[in-house]
C-alpha cells in the first residue's frame, strides 16, 4: 500500500517542526524527508512569507515559522 504525503502534509509537518526555529538537518530528520525535496518545499515557504531564514548566534541558517505561517498552521490543524 502506498501511504506517500502530500506536499501540503508535508509542508505542514515542515512548519509545525520550525515554530521554535531549527537547522535545517534537524528539520529534515524530524519530517523524514530527503535534502531535495526539503529544498524544494522550504523555498516555496520563503518565498510565500511562510517560513523565514535566520542566522544564530553561532552563524548558522536556522529556519523559523513566521506569524503567517503560524495562522496557516493553525488552520490546517483544525480540519
Amino acid at each position: 500500500m502506498n501511504m506517500r504525503r502530500s506536499s501540503l502534509e508535508v509542508m505542514r509537518e515542515i512548519l509545525k517542526q520550525a515554530e521554535g526555529g531549527l537547522k535545517p538537518t534537524q528539520i529534515v530528520y524530524r519530517c523524514n524527508l530527503n535534502f531535495k525535496r526539503f529544498q524544494a518545499h522550504v523555498k516555496y515557504l520563503v518565498e510565500r512569507g511562510l517560513l523565514e531564514v535566520v542566522e544564530s548566534p553561532r552563524g548558522s541558517k536556522v529556519y523559523r515559522t513566521t506569524e503567517k505561517g503560524l495562522r496557516l498552521l493553525k488552520l490546517l490543524e483544525g480540519e
